[in-house]
Parts: C-alpha cells; structure tokens; sequence
C-alpha cells in the first residue's frame, strides 16, 4: 500500500512497503534550498524516523540536479541580515542536517545529478549515497567568499580530512568517480540503473531487524573516531548484552536456528 504525504510545498513524499522516498521538488532552481525546504526536511524526517512503518529512507532530487546548495533568492534576503538573524538562519539549517544525521532508520542519497555546496552536506548525513555516472560534486562557498561551516561536521566525516582540506580551499569539481574513489559516494551507475540500485539496496535493508539498524546507526555514530578506551569498550559489551536480551534480538536468533523467517518479515 501506498502512502503519500501531500502537506510540503517544496517535497514529494510518499511511503511504500516500509520504504519512504523524500524527494526535493524545485527543479526549476535546481533543488536549490531555502528556509521554507529546510524547515520542511526537518520536518519530514522528524516524522518518518518516528514512524513504525518506515524501516528506510531514499533521499531523491526531481530535475537535472541534485542540489545547486542556497537559493540565490534566498541569499540576497540574508545579505541584509544582522549578525544575530544570520546565527538563527544558519542554526535551523544545522538543525536540519543533524536532524538527518541521526534519524533512527537507514537514509540513502538518490543522487541523479549535480551536487554543489550546501548540497554536499545533504549527501553527507545520508548513510549510503548512490550516484549516477555523469553528476559532479563542489564545495563552491569559497568562491563567493564564503565557507561550508555548517556542513563541515558531516562533510569531513564523509569525504575525509585530507580530501577536504583540498577541495574546501579549491572550490574544484570533482566527478563521480573520483567521489567513489575518496568514498563519499558508495556506488557509481549508470542513469538507467539509479532507481534499480537504490531499490536493491532498500529492499536488503528492510529485511533486517528494525531495533538492530536503530542500534547500528548508534553505535557508527558513537564509536567511529572514538578512542579505545576501557569505557568505549564496556559501553560495546553493553550493547551486545542489551541486543541479545531484547525481543528481536531473541527473535532473531530463534528464527536462524529454526530455519524460519523472523516475525518482523512475516508480520507484513
């Protein structure tokens, strides 16, 4: 069954078979974003990562591009901006983003074409990106003198310290397979195959323990980067011994051992 969610004016999302697709919809100004879509992203992932049914979530783009980062129109408002409304402005975009980050369920970027500035962020808080062949990537902010602060986090994370440092300061167009080749995209397809790709994918992720990839998203979040420490480790043990004793954990192990599917796939 189909579910569709008609109440964003910058969004198309709808929600099939545990899958729901959010897709930004102003091609016309090549996905570009402004506070009412960034308001509107909080706002749906807020809900989906909340929501029982939705076990991933594919981030997609309508149009040629991905994401062109900040609508012009938008940035011409802030340009009268005082320094306080830039702090406030700049903050609900970070919560957008952080929003994303940590939504409870898995979240993979579509992406069908460029990817530029802000864009690049968006890609980043997702957990797996899957990009067509001909889309190109750009940390532009310098060119504009300006910098990719609020995006950095995540960025860094997903590009990695050394790649960053070169294009944060280039402003260089990177393409596809070089994104594939610094890891900040998982795969490289063809335009045909995107929606074949990101439909395997999702469709291999909805057959696990939904409690299991909540507690996986955590602890990537909690221990990528971290030091060993004898707290880090105790805080694993703790979190193997919580995942065994819960019911689908217990379920899970019951369901390989008998040679059954696990209720949380026979429940459908």
């Amino acid at each position: 069954m189909q579910q569709t969610l008609n109440n964003y004016k910058s969004l198309l999302v709808n929600i099939e078979q545990h899958i729901a697709t959010v897709t930004l919809n102003r091609p016309e100004i090549r996905n570009a974003f402004n506070d009412e879509m960034i308001a509107e992203l909080t706002d749906a992932f807020d809900k989906l990562g909340a929501d029982d049914d939705v076990r991933v979530i594919v981030l997609a783009a309508a149009g040629k591009a991905f994401c062109a980062g900040a609508d012009l129109n938008w940035m011409r408002t802030m340009a009268d901006y005082s320094y306080e409304e830039n702090l406030a402005d700049a903050d609900k975009l970070a919560q957008m983003l952080k929003t994303i980050y940590e939504c409870p369920k898995p979240t993979v970027a579509a992406i069908q074409g460029d990817v530029y500035a802000g864009g690049m962020g968006l890609v980043a808080v997702c957990d797996v990106a899957i990009a067509v062949k001909i889309a190109n990537f750009c940390l532009s902010e310098v060119r504009l003198g300006l910098a990719p602060a609020t995006i950095s986090p995540y960025v860094i994370r997903a590009l990695g310290a050394r790649a960053s440092q070169r294009y944060f300061l280039s402003a260089e167009v990177f393409d596809a397979k070089k994104a594939r080749q610094l890891g900040f995209i998982h795969e490289r397809v063809s335009e045909e195959s995107l929606d074949e790709a990101v439909a395997l994918f999702c469709a291999t992720v909805v057959k696990n323990s939904p409690d299991a990839v909540k507690t996986c998203k955590r602890l990537l979040h909690e221990v990528a980067g971290a030091p060993i420490t004898d707290e880090l480790i105790a805080d694993t043990v703790k979190g193997i011994a919580d995942i065994r004793s819960s019911q689908q954990g217990k379920e899970g192990v019951q369901a390989f051992l008998q040679k059954r599917k696990p209720d949380w796939l026979t429940a459908d």
